[in-house]
């Protein structure tokens, strides 16, 4: 009977990333939430697109207003969005808001708490520092440089960045496909009634909810009765159809609990039997090829319990 530590370092043993040039699919924007990123990132965009303006207020020559009071002539306004038509002079300042271009000439804001308007002049109350308030093109990130590396789960902020990169597509490791089963000819599904003996299987829904909970995508081969024949057709037809296959029951050493026999037939290698878990000591792991398949208890809190660890 295997330790849970020593279990655990066995099974991630035989584990294998899935290969960029082989599992991996293209998806949209709105469909990457939660997916795994399967390329470098860029972007020919400079962040910012532009020098512009962090605050509502001013834009001015810093040369012009070292020292305060001092009026300024406002010659232009610039909104967020529009393109400024002219270039600050001496003794000129623009009406700028926060995300606006910078205008030529102009080298520092000051924000609008910090001046008095009347007309088109504009007084300086406060003298600003060099480049104050102005966000620099490309100081944040710099077009052609790596912007996400592929490894990483895409959520919110992520998405974020794709979008503002104008990265309509991304490249995603497609979602592992784990097959599940319940093996067990006293098992009947919710919507049946139940016969003397039966019992409703619960693992297959609890297990279900477990795996796409956790991101990947569930086959599900249902209910299976303990008859080796159709068993062994049902996990041979899991492990051709699935990355990882769950199976629930089975695994004891009972007359009828046939798992680690048909995974023997199976050509399967089979790692582990037991482990020193309670609930949950019958525990099958085992791999065909680069397949894993994992051979749970059937007692519902050993099934959980076991998936869990």
């Amino acid at each position: 009977m295997l330790p849970p530590q020593e279990a655990e370092a066995i099974i991630l043993s035989q584990v294998q990333p899935f290969a960029a040039d082989r599992h991996t699919e293209t998806v949209s924007l709105k469909q990457c939430r939660d997916r795994i990123l399967a390329q470098t990132i860029t972007s020919q965009l400079d962040f910012p697109h532009w020098d512009n303006s962090a605050m509502d207020g001013y834009a001015v020559r810093f040369e012009d207003v070292q020292t305060v009071p001092t009026p300024l002539e406002v010659i232009e306004e610039i909104p967020a969005g529009s393109t400024p038509q002219k270039t600050i002079a001496t003794g000129q300042a623009a009406r700028i808001l926060t995300g606006s271009m910078m205008p030529p000439g102009a080298d520092a804001v000051v924000m609008q708490e910090d001046t008095q308007r009347d007309g088109n002049q504009v007084t300086i109350l406060e003298s600003p520092k060099p480049q104050q308030f102005v966000r620099q093109q490309g100081a944040y990130y710099q077009a052609g440089q790596p912007l996400l590396n592929p490894g990483i789960r895409l959520t919110a902020p992520e998405i974020a960045i794709l979008a503002a990169a104008q990265c309509p597509e991304v490249k995603v490791f497609r979602r592992p496909k784990v097959a599940i089963l319940s093996t067990g000819s006293e098992l009947v599904e919710p919507d049946q009634p139940l016969g003397p003996g039966q019992i409703v299987d619960s693992n297959q829904y609890a297990l279900t909810a477990l795996v796409e909970q956790m991101g990947a995508e569930v086959l599900s081969i249902g209910v299976v009765p303990d008859q080796p024949e159709q068993l062994k057709a049902a996990m041979q037809q899991a492990l051709a159809e699935a990355d990882v296959v769950i199976s629930s029951g089975g695994v004891s050493v009972g007359d009828y609990d046939f798992v680690d026999r048909l995974l023997t037939e199976l050509n399967a290698t089979i790692h582990i039997r037991k482990i020193a878990v309670k609930p949950g000591k019958p525990l099958t792991f085992a791999t065909q090829g680069d397949k894993l398949y994992f051979g749970l208890p059937g007692n519902p809190a050993s099934a959980l319990v076991t998936f869990w660890r």
